[in-house]
């Protein structure tokens, strides 16, 4: 599963884990992805989507039938 949300598109972040004495090694910022699946009714159906915890957040303040009508617009199948 890619750690990329559906919802606000965030993805990994690339940077460096600092030791004690300052020795840099490469590491990756993963979001917090979440499997949720949600009743779509004007698709009458369910839909089971990859969000991060912002994503979650945004379907409860818009709705579930606002965030997939804007991710059916950009063309994502669902």
């Amino acid at each position: 599963m890619a750690a990329h949300c559906q919802v606000t598109g965030a993805e990994p972040g690339f940077g460096h884990s600092i030791s004690h004495s300052h020795r840099r090694n490469k590491r990756r910022f993963d979001p917090n992805i979440q499997k949720k699946r949600y009743w779509v009714p004007s698709l009458r159906r369910n839909v089971t989507l990859q969000l991060s915890a912002k994503g979650i957040k945004t379907i409860d303040v818009r709705g579930i039938d606002v965030v997939v009508a804007d991710i059916l617009a950009r063309g994502v199948k669902l």
